[in-house]
């Protein structure tokens, strides 16, 4: 029986006070049942691993492949993997009509993928033939300071002529990059940098990839005429790259039905992130630059977004055949050489403009009324381009013509044995009746569409 001295208030408080008490009690108990939150020993990769034997090709890995690209060669020299990075100009074609003189290594743009196993010791030579010194960054990489590549900081640049050595052992596995650190804005823009991949000493036990792809992504401002990329834009970027080619110069990703695919992104765009979509699936981002995520980690998507200076793993099942387009979603950035400055013609009758200013200008076209689209089959057709450019450039598709650029290629995945998984197929061979097309009056007037 409650006391009629003690008031409401007072029973409230007293009861609050209980109340609290008890949950103090539960959060105890519940802290005292959960296991303590404990820092890693290391986020640098912990002390200076023994060395492993070389790991090989084929024993250790399966290779990747490096879409319109390479892999850098190595050899074993008393256990140790040896490369070498030769730093040079390069006279680099980035779609048909497109070439610029850009700086690149082993006469690549982008430089040759490097490809090791954790555990294994390396040792990159890097020469430098360009007029100006240089370093190389070893991107997300468990290394020695002194090898970490950022001129006047971590070791004095590499000299028109020198030849560094740069030597660690892989404490990691994963995707990474490797890039100039000296002048940045400058060399980064001109094309200097390149992939790197550390397979697992121990693979998960029954897990494989039948095929294992690595694209850089990048962007560049090139004037049409020019032969150089601009490395003083910081907004205007107008040829946006997979591997440092624009489509139509991206070679396919082919597939095999059945196939356990993995493609590793990696961004080193100036000042863009890449939100990078694949049509006909969804994957699963498995991995990023810290390493691979738990199963319980990985989530689903359509679009992964690969942000300046990252890396991101997604693998999916090659299971539908066909030619499966793969784009960065930013609509400018699968368009080449655009101009942004452009006025907006979109439903303006051009006619009388046009006959007027082609008296003046012979073969004046005005352009833009309905968009952008006609732009690439009338250049198709022979309308004049400025020389060495490739303005709204697409492709001829096996429908008609393929309205896209830039930062876009496709995934094709085929019933039959692929081969060479570096050759093309082809277009796909489509089984009759499974291509949208126009629609039959019967049809519609059955489902009673009125038009």
């Amino acid at each position: 029986m409650t006391d009629p001295k003690i008031s409401r208030r007072q029973a409230v408080l007293g009861g609050a006070t209980l109340g609290g008490a008890a949950v103090a009690l539960a959060s105890q108990e519940v802290q005292a049942a959960a296991p303590a939150r404990k820092w890693e020993p290391s986020y640098s990769g912990g002390q200076e691993p023994t060395a492993r034997p070389p790991g090989a090709p084929g024993r250790d890995y399966k290779p990747v492949v490096t879409p319109n690209g390479a892999t850098l060669p190595w050899k074993v020299v008393d256990g140790v993997k040896i490369y070498h990075l030769i730093a040079e100009e390069v006279d680099h074609e980035f779609a048909p009509g497109l070439r610029a003189r850009c700086w690149g290594y082993n006469g690549r743009v982008h430089g040759p993928t490097i490809e090791a196993v954790e555990g294994d010791r390396v040792r990159v030579y890097v020469t430098n033939k360009l007029a100006a010194p240089t370093t190389v960054h070893w991107h997300g990489i468990f290394l020695p300071n002194g090898m970490d590549g950022v001129g006047g900081l971590n070791q004095r640049t590499i000299a028109p002529g020198e030849t560094f050595r740069y030597e660690w052992t892989f404490k990691q596995s994963g995707t990474f990059m490797y890039h100039s650190h000296h002048d940045e804005m400058t060399q980064m823009a001109m094309g200097m940098m390149g992939m790197i991949v550390v397979h697992p000493r121990r693979p998960p036990a029954g897990y494989r990839v039948d095929r294992d792809f690595v694209i850089m992504l990048s962007e560049w401002k090139i004037v049409p005429g020019a032969k150089r990329p601009d490395p003083n834009e910081m907004t205007d970027f107008n040829v946006l790259t997979m591997n440092a080619k624009a489509y139509p110069g991206t070679a396919p990703l082919v597939c095999r039905k059945g196939d356990r695919v993995r493609i590793r992104f990696g961004n080193l765009s100036a000042m863009d992130h890449h939100p990078i979509h694949l049509h006909g699936y969804y994957f699963k981002v498995v991995a990023t630059d810290g390493g691979a995520l738990p199963v319980s980690a990985q989530w689903p998507e359509t679009t992964v977004l690969v942000a300046v200076g990252t890396t991101r793993d997604v693998e999916f099942v090659a299971d539908e055949p066909g030619d499966w387009a793969m784009h960065c979603h930013m609509t400018h950035h699968v368009m080449n050489q655009m101009g942004h400055d452009l006025p907006n013609m979109i439903g303006v009758d051009t006619r009388k403009v046009g006959g007027r200013a082609g008296q003046l200008v012979p073969g004046y076209m005005p352009m833009g009324q309905h968009g952008m689209g006609d732009m690439g089959q009338m250049a198709e057709m022979g309308m004049p381009v400025p020389k060495n450019s490739i303005p709204m450039v697409g492709a001829r598709g096996p429908f008609d013509y393929i309205t896209m650029g830039g930062m876009f290629t496709i995934v094709k995945v085929r019933d039959e044995d692929i081969g060479d998984e570096n050759k093309d197929p082809g277009w796909y061979k489509y089984p009759p009746g499974t291509v949208a097309d126009r629609a039959r009056k019967e049809d519609m007037d059955r489902d009673g569409i009125k038009v």
